[in-house]
């Protein structure tokens, strides 16, 4: 018996504007809520993505074991994925697991997340 269907996702952030800015022009999703506080997306999926304003919010990093999440995004063409999100403010980190078959790299805030190749 299903009890729950997960509709959301948030990240702390110190400016979810920003994040959410970056967010948006990585994956085409639009803003359907805005506040100094909160900034949530939403795509053609049941899945939504969220930013929250946290104080002195500290920027993640990478590798590091507290990293505690990630988000992984399915890409056409992962040469042109990457090239696009270091465009928009992503940085590439030396550490890269996966032998190529993923790239890991880290959002303005920080956040690390993986651009894979779509199955």
């Amino acid at each position: 018996m299903t009890i729950a269907t997960l509709s959301g996702v948030t990240l702390d952030c110190a400016d979810p504007a920003t994040l959410a800015a970056f967010y948006t022009a990585l994956t085409g999703w639009e803003s359907v809520y805005t506040s100094d506080e909160y900034v949530y997306l939403a795509g053609t999926g049941p899945v939504k993505l969220g930013f929250q304003r946290i104080a002195d919010h500290p920027r993640s990093s990478w590798p590091d074991d507290a990293k505690q999440f990630h988000l992984d995004f399915g890409v056409a063409d992962l040469a042109k994925a990457e090239a696009l999100a270091l465009e928009l403010g992503a940085t590439r980190p030396e550490f890269q697991p996966g032998d190529g078959g993923w790239i890991v790299l880290q959002d303005p805030a920080g956040h690390p997340f993986c651009l894979s190749p779509l199955a």
